[in-house]
């Protein structure tokens, strides 16, 4: 926040104020510099004034109205910023850099320059190279013993001028200037690959080091400098090699001495390996690292003397060869993978792309698919993108946009796979692949990729290389590729319909069901399309929690007769994901569990005739379940099933309710709420309904019949995939009807007429002695109300 003097003055230029003394006071301790020398600093050209205007106090800046004058009146003086240079390279260091590590990277990249330099520098001067040319190569060695790296590249050098130029002036890129002098001279363009752009990538050494040592010959200096600097000092140390052991045939050689924090991590040799493959395995020069090895060796070794035999003096001893492990240090290249997307898509192999996939990722398995692919124009970058074997196998992988699944690099020099959906949104997180541009829009740190119209671009040809991807497994021949990319990956198309309205249109056609009429196999809403009758207008559908109670839903019958297909959403994404779809090719999306359930082929003199015999039993039984139920209607949806309980249109659905019930944050006042109406559909062809019609006519306040329309609802309940209210009830009303059905029907008695019967038979005994027991049928045992008489 600024300052309270510059704040209160800001707005207006010119502060008032009444005239009192009290306030002057007050405003002498607010906002004028005290007196005796605990004011403004000396050298600011600022003086306050008191004026009296109208009985006001007011005070202004002299220094903003002379500022105005000398602008009005002429040129002015020019002052030059000036800063404290320690203090300035350490915010600089600190700041840019989130992770220490990135040291490495920037000076790779610096020495990756050098040798780029000079190779085109060599064009035009063959004698740059010397004699015989050299290896155009970058060597690190890390030193744990003495806890320093090292690390040297046999590129253009520096002379001392360029030292001080380049090293010494903070923020000045060598890079940029020679690039600038390439644009210039147009006889020189060419297409390189030089990585600096900002000037500060080499004190990043300062991160970890608490001095840094720079050795560098340049083919155009016959002498050989010395650039020291330690942390947190404002000047540095240029002074001439003389020690003919550290003489260098040309390059630059970069010593980091290691803070003591830092060198048990940073000088293992390990360690400075795989930050090379992280971050420069795709550098175009060969990078080589100081590593341990282990090889196997034979060795003579003399055979020991059996026991008890005698050696004579001067017989030669008995040696056997035997093999040991021998480890040693050398040198071993560390970028072996080559950028394979700077070659053309048509020279490349598909068994190249699948060796390539598994180790920039790490994987086991081929990809399902590739695109390879150059973006010329408004914004150039080339890419690799890959649908990977296997889904995740953590659920969380799903939701997560930090996948690190994309690797970008800006002209083969890794930047960062850590994106916040800036490339790819959320539901494509699965693909992986590899960016790289000579022109994104980072800041200086190149960690971070700026919002801007260019990225917004790249993130619309990267989504559409991915559908046309996709699209093109799913037209293959092998359609077994394309169903086990569905079976690992469908739930991220589904998020896509809810989270990317813009790219409905190539979403919708990959998406897949089961349905009616293929419960086995996969339908496309191509193929539902092409099958639909004449009179169709809808794609129906019917979203439940398993494909097994979707087959056996009472919302289907008339469907089924009518030999209309209904795709089946068994998924908990599913009908979200078709809700937010609405059309496809013009067909409207229909629930077949909600009201208003429309064929196109409906006979509205029978319907009207049916609802019109009805109408009595519809009020008489909308009376009877009271506010259970919106209303009471007959149904066109039912064949066999005397009824069903259908959701309003506005509601949710028996399905969709079940999931917000489940909920771990669920809000229980909002169910009731959106949970809609419900609405009894009953079927007029039904016996139940018939026999409960003529009730509702001959006896309308027969207990047995209110009793039939309660379980009749709460078997609707649960037929039609809602959940009970009160399950305890429910069993007790089937138990009932269950006792009333079986009661006595296989002869049982009750127990007193068994113990009845004994004592008279033991009255009897002497005349039924040596008699047959009394068979008693079933028949003879039926209870006048039974419900299964014939």
């Amino acid at each position: 926040m600024a300052p309270a003097l510059s704040r209160s003055l800001y707005t207006p230029p010119l502060t008032s104020v009444p005239f009192t003394p009290t306030r002057l006071s007050h405003l002498r301790t607010a906002f004028l510099p005290p007196r005796g020398g605990g004011g403004l600093r000396t050298g600011v050209c600022c003086s306050w004034n008191l004026e009296k205007r109208c009985s006001r106090f007011a005070v202004k800046c002299d220094a903003a109205v002379a500022e105005k004058e000398t602008t009005e009146e002429g040129s002015g003086e020019k002052f030059e910023y000036q800063a404290e240079v320690s203090r300035l390279l350490d915010l600089i260091v600190h700041s840019l850099y989130s992770h220490k590590e990135v040291f490495l990277r920037e000076l790779v990249s610096n020495a990756s320059d050098a040798l780029d330099k000079l190779r085109f520098l060599s064009v035009t001067e063959p004698a740059l190279l010397g004699d015989g040319g050299g290896e155009l190569e970058i060597r690190i060695k890390p030193d744990p013993d003495n806890g320093t790296i090292t690390i040297t590249d046999t590129g253009i050098g520096m002379t001392k001028e360029e030292l001080i130029d380049c090293l010494g002036t903070i923020a000045q890129s060598g890079t940029s200037k020679f690039l600038k002098a390439l644009k210039e001279n147009k006889d020189l363009g060419a297409d390189n690959g030089l990585i600096g752009q900002f000037g500060v990538g080499f004190y990043s050494a300062f991160l970890v080091a608490e001095k840094v040592v720079v050795s560098t010959k340049s083919p155009k200096s016959d002498k050989q400098y010395v650039w020291e600097s330690v942390a947190d000092s404002s000047s540095y140390l240029i002074r001439e090699e003389t020690d003919p052991e550290n003489f260098l045939r040309r390059g630059t050689q970069i010593t980091l001495y290691l803070r003591e924090d830092d060198k048990y991590e940073f000088a293992e040799s390990t360690r400075i390996k795989n930050l090379v493959k992280n971050y420069s395995q795709f550098v175009g020069f060969p990078i080589y690292t100081w590593q341990e090895k282990s090889r196997t060796i034979e060795v003579e070794e003399e055979e020991p003397s059996k026991e008890g035999e005698e050696v004579k003096e001067g017989e030669p001893k008995k040696t056997k060869k035997s093999t040991k492990t021998e480890k040693y240090w050398d040198w071993e290249l560390a970028n072996e993978t080559k950028p394979l997307w700077m070659r053309s898509p048509k020279e490349v192999e598909k068994e190249e792309y699948n060796e390539f996939y598994k180790k920039a990722f790490n994987e086991f398995l081929d990809p399902l698919g590739h695109t390879h692919f150059t973006t010329e124009g408004e914004v150039e970058f080339r890419s690799i993108l890959y649908i990977p074997g296997m889904g995740p196998l953590n659920n969380e992988d799903v939701t997560n946009p930090k996948t690190k699944n994309i690797r970008l690099h800006v002209k083969r020099v890794f930047i960062s796979d850590d994106f916040d959906g800036e490339l790819f949104p959320r539901y494509l997180s699965f693909v992986k692949g590899v960016v790289d541009s000579n022109d994104l829009p980072l800041n200086v740190s190149r960690e971070i990729l700026q919002e801007s119209r260019i990225v917004r671009i790249m993130r619309k040809r990267l989504i559409r290389k991915t559908f046309d991807m996709i699209q093109e497994i799913s037209e293959s021949e092998n359609k077994e590729d394309y169903k086990k990319f569905w079976e690992n990956f469908g739930r991220f198309l589904k998020l896509g319909c809810i989270e990317d309205t813009g790219n409905h249109k190539r979403i919708t056609p990959l998406l897949r069901f089961f349905s009616s009429k293929n419960e086995e196999e996969l339908t496309s809403l191509d193929e539902y399309i092409e099958n639909m009758g004449e009179n169709q207008k809808a794609i129906y559908y019917l979203a439940t929690d398993s494909l097994k109670s979707a087959k056996s839903a009472p919302f289907l019958e008339k469907l089924i007769q009518k030999d209309i297909e209904v795709l089946y959403l068994v998924e908990p994404i599913d009908e979200v994901a078709i809700q937010n779809l609405q059309t496809y090719k013009e067909k409207k999306f229909v629930d077949i569990s909600k009201e208003d359930l429309e064929f196109g082929d409906e006979d509205e003199v029978k319907e009207r005739e049916a609802k019109q015999e009805f109408n009595l039993l519809c009020d008489w039984i909308k009376q009877q379940l009271g506010d259970k139920v919106a209303k009471v209607q007959v149904s066109n949806r039912l064949s066999s099933s005397p009824c069903v309980l259908v959701s309003g249109k506005f509601g949710w659905s028996a399905n969709m309710e079940r999931l917000m019930k489940a909920q771990a944050l669920g809000d229980t006042s909002s169910l009731e709420f959106m949970r809609g109406r419900r609405i009894l559909e009953i079927n007029p062809d039904h016996p139940i309904i018939k026999d409960l019609n003529a009730a509702c006519k001959n006896a309308p306040e027969s207990s047995e019949a209110t009793r039939v329309v309660d379980l009749l609802y709460d078997t609707a309940i649960i037929s039609s995939g809602f959940t009970p209210d009160s399950p305890a009830e429910l069993g007790n009303k089937i138990y009932e009807m269950m006792a009333m059905a079986v009661g006595g029907r296989w002869g049982r008695v009750e127990e007193e007429e068994v113990a009845e019967e004994g004592s008279s038979s033991v009255n009897e005994g002497d005349d039924t002695k040596g008699g047959e027991a009394e068979v008693i049928e079933p028949s003879e045992v039926r209870a006048e109300s039974d419900p299964w008489q014939d």
